[in-house]
């Protein structure tokens, strides 16, 4: 399937931001490579977009960001990009002739929005609007400027930015077939140039059908306030996992994502990231070789931030769409080398301090638990994630928390003996649940 990108205005509401509005930066991301990007998680591969205002930067920013990300990206030209957007839709009569999705170039979402209109499906002379009825509870609605549907049977019987009686919100996402061209040219022989005003025209036909999208997140990023709630809501919603322990959740991923706000304004990459945080744990238990409390405190204070750097890549990863499986898998296995190296040194650490032989053993306990407690993180996070929401794990951050502490108070024998102790202890646990699941 086809989609239209309508991004040919000015939107001199952002002129502070961006000359160009497609080309706001939205955490590290344009606002219209976010929104290709989204649409392409639901399975569209094939874009159009509707230039105007400065469109020669716009076309050669999609060219480049097209061959970089492989994405195929037709760039059309509205010579009338100062009218209403009706008339950018019109451009694509002569290159669209089958059912496609029709977006805006400042419109965020869940992509499960598309995949619901494109499962709904519509006949050749329809459209489907995606539309929001929780008119009372959206967080992110300009009401003064956000466009109004009556809807009756899930059917719009009226659309507009203007009209009395409404009962829904439209959230500027459709599935359109080549009726929608018709539609606009009606229109516009009318001096009615809004895209609602051709979808006002189906209306009238009863061919304006509605699908509720009442449980997924869209936004209409139109100025300064709402680019700051797409912000907090993207920053909320995809940063924090169920799976975070409690250091994770209170104290490690408030401060990754404030250092990943500043990484996402450089083009570093997450696996980099991974290699770095790898790198500074190693430096780490060098230190812990070293011996006496100053190495002991500085190699405890490396591997804390190394763990706190660790949620950047994973961060970083989801908000530019850089996820991949290699990239998840390497930074598994640095984690797992990066653990036993720190353990190997606290290990030595504590033996050259008291000078038993146990200490070795308690390494060694701690270690393989370690390992082990990795190792079952897959299937118990997978288990856990079925029942949703956050759920109890001990994981990294804790036993990473507890070395921390050991090194800042001075106490490496308590510290690897707490972590010796806790990761089996959550291992058997483990064990527990999932048999009774």
């Amino acid at each position: 399937m086809k989609c239209l990108i309508i991004a040919s205005g000015q939107g001199t509401r952002l002129a502070s931001k961006a000359d160009l509005k497609p080309l706001v930066r939205l955490l590290g991301l344009s606002l219209i490579a976010r929104v290709i990007l989204r649409t392409q998680r639901a399975g569209i591969d094939d874009f159009y977009v509707v230039t105007g205002y400065n469109s020669e930067r716009l076309t050669d920013y999609l060219e480049r960001f097209g061959r970089r990300r492989n994405i195929k990206i037709t760039c059309l030209y509205n010579d009338e990009w100062h009218k209403e957007n009706g008339i950018s839709v019109l451009k694509a009569k002569n290159t669209i002739k089958e059912n496609f999705i029709l977006l805006m170039a400042d419109h965020i979402f869940n992509e499960a929005i598309i995949t619901k209109l494109k499962n709904a499906g519509i006949k050749n002379d329809e459209v489907m609007l995606a539309i929001d009825s929780h008119i009372e509870q959206n967080y992110f609605i300009d009401h003064d400027d956000v466009t109004k549907v009556y809807v009756k049977d899930s059917k719009a019987l009226d659309i507009g930015k203007n009209i009395d009686t409404y009962n829904a919100f439209d959230t500027g996402i459709f599935l359109c077939s080549p009726a929608i061209f018709k539609a606009l040219e009606e229109s516009i022989k009318k001096g009615e140039t809004t895209l609602s005003d051709g979808v006002r025209i189906l209306a009238k036909k009863g061919t304006a059908k509605t699908c509720e999208v009442n449980d997924y997140y869209w936004i209409d990023v139109d100025d300064e306030v709402r680019l700051k709630q797409a912000e907090e809501h993207l920053t909320r919603t995809f940063l924090k996992k169920p799976s975070d322990g409690i250091i994770s959740r209170y104290i490690n991923r408030p401060l990754s994502i404030r250092i990943t706000k500043l990484l996402l304004r450089t083009k570093i990459h997450p696996n980099c990231i991974s290699c770095f945080c790898f790198i500074t744990s190693t430096v780490a238990a060098l230190f812990f070789f070293l011996g006496g409390y100053v190495n002991l405190l500085i190699g405890a204070m490396l591997a804390q931030f190394s763990s706190i750097l660790d949620g950047c890549d994973g961060e970083i990863a989801r908000l530019k769409f850089l996820e991949t499986e290699f990239g998840g898998w390497l930074d598994a296995v640095l984690d797992r080398y990066a653990d036993a190296v720190l353990l190997l040194g606290l290990t030595y650490h504590t033996y050259q301090a008291i000078g038993s032989v146990v200490w070795i053993f308690i390494g060694m306990v701690a270690i393989i638990g370690s390992l082990i407690n990795s190792y079952t993180a897959d299937k118990y996070d997978r288990t856990m994630r079925r029942r949703g929401g956050y759920y109890f794990r001990i994981g990294r951050d804790w036993r990473i928390f507890l070395i921390f502490l050991g090194g800042l108070f001075n106490q490496p024998a308590l510290a690897l003996s707490a972590v010796a102790a806790l990761m089996n202890v959550e291992n058997i646990r483990r064990v527990v649940v999932l048999a009774k699941a």
